[in-house]
């Protein structure tokens, strides 16, 4: 090879270095952050941008999901109940400026200040609160977290509590409550049904009394079921009436004398 060819060849080989360090393809997802010299002056991508090589710095900034999971965290409620806490938050960069000039590690930084804010928020509320007002407790931690990071350039869409582990002792006396509140409520819903049914014989009652025939229809109806059943032994319930008739067509026959209990002769 000629020596005259060398210097053209390195020429080539840096001019080639300096195309491929300019060159850059961002896919969708990405932004380049540009800084000359030092200084921002924009945001580039997606697609396909050159830069100015050595002068220029690029900062690849994503604008996807970033999901973080909190580990379990011991948190005392407010009613001082120790429990453990484990949540999930996400965020994405809405400004990736602001994201790269305004914080170091914005991704490490928003999980420090979710991690925070729920030991915070949770150490506020009751231990009933807790369990049965988790989207409420959700919202909060969700707005809280986001005002912080709002100036970073970073949205935070959600912060999820997953699970909330209890100590033993409280899930036993929790089991004892809901029992006793099943009960309680058995027992209301017996009584309930009882006092219907009473007032519903109440007036049954005062109808079937109004209309005797009504009252002897129900008694032979009730006849027939139980005869229905082959039992050995049938009470035929007979009514007072009856038995009042019978008596004062008795007592006549015994006042002529000509009952069974009369003397033949003095």
């Amino acid at each position: 090879m000629s020596d005259a060819l060398i210097p053209w060849i390195i020429a080539l080989a840096v001019v080639l270095i300096l195309f491929f360090a300019a060159v850059k393809v961002y896919p969708e997802y990405d932004r380049g952050v540009i800084f000359r010299l030092g200084r921002v002056i924009g945001v580039k991508g997606p697609g396909l941008f050159f830069i100015i090589p050595i002068v220029d710095r690029v900062v690849r900034v994503s604008l996807r999901i970033v999901v973080k999971e909190i580990p379990p965290q011991d948190v005392i409620t407010r009613d001082n109940v120790t429990v453990r806490v484990n949540a999930v938050t996400y965020f994405y960069v809405i400004d990736p400026v602001r994201s790269v000039v305004a914080i170091e590690n914005f991704v490490d930084a928003t999980f420090q200040i979710a991690q925070t804010t729920l030991r915070s928020i949770l150490g506020q509320v009751d231990l009933d609160e807790l369990l049965t007002k988790r989207d409420e407790i959700n919202q909060r931690l969700r707005r809280i977290v986001d005002d912080v990071t709002e100036p970073w350039g970073v949205k935070v869409t959600l912060v999820e509590i997953k699970d909330v582990e209890l100590p033993d002792t409280m899930r036993r006396a929790m089991a004892i409550q809901a029992e006793a509140e099943r009960e309680r409520r058995g027992k209301v819903i017996h009584a309930q049904g009882e006092y219907q049914a009473a007032a519903d014989l109440a007036r049954a009652a005062e109808l079937l009394g109004a209309h005797p025939a009504a009252l002897q229809l129900r008694i032979l109806g009730t006849m027939v079921e139980v005869s229905a059943e082959r039992n050995s032994t049938l009470i035929f319930p007979v009514p007072m009436e009856l038995l009042r008739l019978a008596d004062a067509m008795h007592r006549p026959t015994e006042a002529d004398g000509t009952g069974p209990g009369t003397a033949s002769g003095a």
